[in-house]
């Protein structure tokens, strides 16, 4: 998507915020100087700031300016403040903070999407699930497949609140489905843990829902958290996904 100027110049500072290019407590560039290296008006730049005061990044007040907020205040179910944190770089804690949100909304919603998913809800996962398969037998973008797969279960749990949480879930899905794609037979050992998770849902059964999406859940814990213990690099996710070759 194409952001207009108003746009731009939002993501250009909090990604600057985010990144720790300000630090907590310090002022940002006053409008005149900020509008100049940015090559936009003083009222960009003004409305730029109370679109990052709406997500808890900044706050301003006479004499003191705009001064920069720490993390504790950011929103962080804002699909902006995930973007850039996860351009910056995904760090352990954050990663943390995530799977701890997966594992008491993702059952919940699972649950839900059991009792609740509409035919369209179901072909929506099947078709995921499909394109899964496909890339593990003939190669291509699994990770991509695997992401739709589970928003599609989010989405079938037909509850406003838990399906707006999925944007914060989705950099955790992600680089959760990024570590096990990297994993020698991950990705094709995966798929039968997926499939009894659909299968629970055509079936209308909750409780065999829940107890599938856990071990899958479970699973990913442990991969990113022996990923953690070995420092290896995690993924970025301003970048492709990995590309599965043919089997």
């Amino acid at each position: 998507m194409i952001k207009n100027v108003h746009g731009n110049t939002v993501d250009h500072l909090g990604e600057a915020i985010v990144a720790g290019r300000y630090a907590p407590g310090a002022s940002i560039p006053p409008e005149p100087l900020l509008g100049e290296e940015l090559g936009v008006s003083r009222t960009v730049v003004r409305e730029a700031v109370k679109s990052l005061i709406a997500k808890g990044l900044v706050t301003t007040g006479p004499k003191v300016g705009t001064r920069v907020l720490s993390e504790e205040h950011w929103n962080w179910f804002d699909p902006d403040v995930i973007a850039w944190q996860s351009k910056a770089g995904l760090t352990p804690e954050f990663l943390r903070d995530l799977q701890d949100l997966r594992r008491a909304v993702e059952p919940a919603a699972v649950r839900m999407a059991a009792e609740r998913a509409t035919a369209q809800d179901i072909a929506a996962i099947e078709a995921a699930f499909e394109g899964m398969t496909r890339a593990v037998k003939e190669g291509g973008d699994y990770v991509t497949y695997d992401l739709r797969f589970h928003q599609g279960l989010l989405r079938a749990c037909r509850n406003r609140m838990l399906i707006h949480m999925s944007k914060a879930l989705s950099a955790l899905l992600r680089t959760s489905f990024e570590l096990s794609t990297s994993k020698k037979g991950g990705p094709a050992s995966s798929l039968a843990l997926h499939r009894a998770v659909l299968d629970a849902v055509i079936a209308r059964d909750p409780a065999k829902a829940e107890k599938a999406i856990l071990i899958l859940i479970d699973g990913a814990h442990k991969d990113i958290e022996q990923i953690l213990t070995t420092r290896r690099r995690l993924p970025r996710l301003n970048t492709p996904a990995s590309v599965l070759k043919a089997a």
